[in-house]
């Protein structure tokens, strides 16, 4: 080596990809941005990171059981706070530019797959590789949602504040389920994840992958196929449920505020359910028992998955989370009895699998208050 030219560093270890098959169950993990908080009065990115650091040890069961684990999370909280953040730096320094909902959405992707990807690295198996992509997430230009503002972000407030600030930023703000006051913004439906072929892949390659962050950055595309962005944030609950049915997942599993959902919520007649059917969360559903911004979506996009050909919807709190995959707590909705259902990569315990079929007779119905 001459003399003042230092050496090359030390390659970087090499993480051999697992050799998944392509035959292996998907399992997709949605986790909500709420769920990433500790719900109190000042939101920390250490609190965040500790939130990931908790999802590894179920995550690496799912990996050591041999599941393709897709993880996709919810931003309410996140994608608000840096919306709001711009719009004040914006104030103090004019010439920063503002920033549209489809940038914070990608932004809070950006540092939300960060903190996930660093959370998980730790708890999976050797050369099992977490990787984060960036995902784009299809919508109608013509969807009634856009005139209809019904997602919550951001911060909760009370009702005065939040009157207050609506009137100085043209927010729209509503009630989130008795927990506050926030700003409400447009929720569209998914129709596409652009990405999916490239999250696919991933998956046969070995690697665990976090997409489809916050419903994903909200675009519609144009006659020349050309993407645009629009002010909109997608519910990731849809988005998860649209993922996993196009990815062919055998379940889905959504963490929210609560280790099960229950029906009467907040009554005397309160009861948490450890599993109930197709048909018997349709018949819930319709009868109000799942209010919006709460349970509401979670079972509607349960209902789509398993009417996608979805064998189980497991909701569970992620402290929760390891428990509930060994059956000993969770809600699980499955299809109504009589369906044809595979068992391939169940992790659930055989007393688990026996119930299924018996979850159209046991009375049980569904709901709780929980995050979006």
């Amino acid at each position: 080596m001459p003399p003042g030219i230092a050496p090359p560093p030390a390659a970087s270890p090499v993480r051999t990809p697992v050799v998944t098959h392509p035959a292996a169950p998907v399992t997709v993990l949605a986790i909500g941005g709420n769920a990433l908080l500790s719900g109190g009065p000042r939101a920390t990115i250490a609190e965040q990171f500790a939130a990931a650091r908790q999802l590894g040890r179920p995550v690496a069961e799912l990996v050591r059981a041999g599941h393709r684990v897709v993880v996709t999370h919810g931003n309410g909280p996140q994608v608000g706070f840096i919306k709001r953040r711009a719009d004040l730096a914006a104030e103090l320094a004019p010439e920063l530019p503002l920033l549209d909902l489809d940038m914070c959405v990608a932004d809070s992707q950006g540092s939300i797959g960060y903190i996930l990807v660093r959370g998980l690295s730790d708890a999976l198996p050797a050369g099992s590789l977490p990787v984060a992509l960036l995902t784009h997430t299809v919508v109608d230009p013509d969807d009634p949602a856009f005139a209809r503002p019904t997602k919550p972000i951001g911060t909760h407030y009370e009702r005065a504040e939040a009157e207050r600030l609506a009137a100085r930023y043209g927010w729209a703000v509503a009630d989130d389920a008795g927990r506050g006051w926030r700003r409400v913004v447009p929720s569209p439906a998914p129709q596409a994840v652009v990405e999916l072929d490239a999250v696919a892949a991933l998956l046969d390659a070995g690697h665990v992958v976090v997409a489809g962050g916050g419903g994903g950055i909200p675009v519609t595309r144009g006659p020349d196929g050309a993407l645009c962005g629009v002010e909109a944030v997608v519910d990731k609950d849809a988005t998860s449920a649209l993922l996993a049915s196009a990815l062919g997942a055998d379940e889905l599993i959504v963490t929210t505020g609560v280790e099960r959902i229950a029906l009467d919520w907040g009554t005397p007649r309160h009861r948490d359910l450890d599993r109930m059917d197709a048909a018997q969360a349709r018949e819930h559903l319709a009868a109000g028992q799942f209010p919006e911004g709460s349970m509401g979506p979670k079972v509607r996009s349960a209902l789509d998955f398993l009417a996608s050909g979805g064998h189980r919807v497991l909701i569970t709190s992620p402290g929760a989370l390891s428990e509930a995959l060994h059956g000993t707590t969770g809600t699980r909705i499955v299809p109504t009895a009589g369906a044809t259902r595979s068992v391939n990569g169940d992790h659930d315990s055989d007393r688990d699998r026996d119930r299924d079929s018996k979850a159209a007779s046991s009375g049980n119905g569904n709901t709780t208050a929980s995050e979006p």
